[in-house]
Formats: structure tokens, C-alpha cells, sequence
């Protein structure tokens, strides 16, 4: 199985923006914690992070036959694109949103998300571990089909 972890908007800013919120660990760190609990899964992952809404829609449409799986934390796009929304739709491709906060506590704006109504499982306030419990979701999803 391969999964493709998409983090959108400032997650590169992991450690540095708002540590009160967000926590002290930086984006490598949880690239790291994403790909050794990949492997212990037997799940092949590839991790990509953009700032940039068409970068992310180009990240999905390009996992179009390459990829079984998407997790996807767009960041603050999670409540404004439609354009993100609908590449997910396009590609079909089972998906998972995760939020490091829980979102629907914040403010209202932030309990918008287009792309839940697209993904099978929304996991949101579980920080880094957000990322393991989307892999386990998706590789049960996988061998459940």
C-alpha cells in the first residue's frame, strides 16, 4: 500500500508558530514520526507539504494510479477551498483529513472543512498522532476492500 501525506499552508512553520497551539516539534520531526510508523505498518508513504493551493491540487491529481491512500492536513485551506475539494473528488482516491488541533474548539471559521466532505474520517486535536491513527485507518481500509 502507498499513502500520500499531503500538509498544506504553514505546517513548514511546525515548532515556530504558535508552540502553545501547535506544540515544540518542528515539520521534520514529524516527517519522521510519519515514516517510521509507515514502516512498521508495512505502508510505503511519501510526504509533500506546500503553501501553495495549486500545488496541493496538483499533489492529488498527480497521485491519480500512483498512490492507495491520502492523508491530508491543508492548513487553513481546509476552510476556503472548494478547489482542493474537488480534486479529491476527482481522483477518487480514499482519503483521511487531520488537524494537529481540534479545529471545531477554535473559531467558527475554522469549523468549516470542505474536504470532509470528501475523506471517509476526519481526526482532529491529536497532534503528531493524528498522522499514525490516519495510516491505520487507511491500511484497514485497504485490506478491507
Amino acid at each position: 500500500m502507498k499513502v500520500l501525506v499531503i500538509n498544506g499552508v504553514n505546517l513548514n512553520m511546525l515548532g515556530v508558530r504558535e508552540p502553545d497551539l501547535y506544540g515544540k516539534k518542528d515539520y521534520k520531526t514529524l516527517v519522521k514520526e510519519i515514516k517510521a510508523h509507515a514502516k512498521k505498518i508495512g505502508v510505503k508513504v511519501c510526504c509533500v507539504q506546500s503553501n501553495y493551493e495549486g500545488e496541493i491540487v496538483t499533489f492529488i491529481q498527480r497521485a491519480l494510479g500512483k498512490y492507495d491512500g491520502i492523508v491530508i492536513n491543508p492548513g487553513a485551506y481546509t476552510h476556503t477551498s472548494v478547489a482542493i475539494l474537488d480534486a479529491l473528488k476527482a481522483v477518487m482516491i480514499p482519503t483521511v483529513e487531520v488537524h494537529l488541533t481540534d479545529v471545531d474548539a477554535r473559531e467558527d471559521y475554522r469549523k468549516i472543512s470542505y474536504v470532509s466532505e470528501y475523506a471517509f474520517l476526519r481526526i482532529t486535536g491529536k497532534g503528531f498522532d493524528g498522522y499514525t491513527e490516519a495510516l491505520d485507518a487507511l491500511k484497514q481500509r485497504g485490506v478491507e476492500r
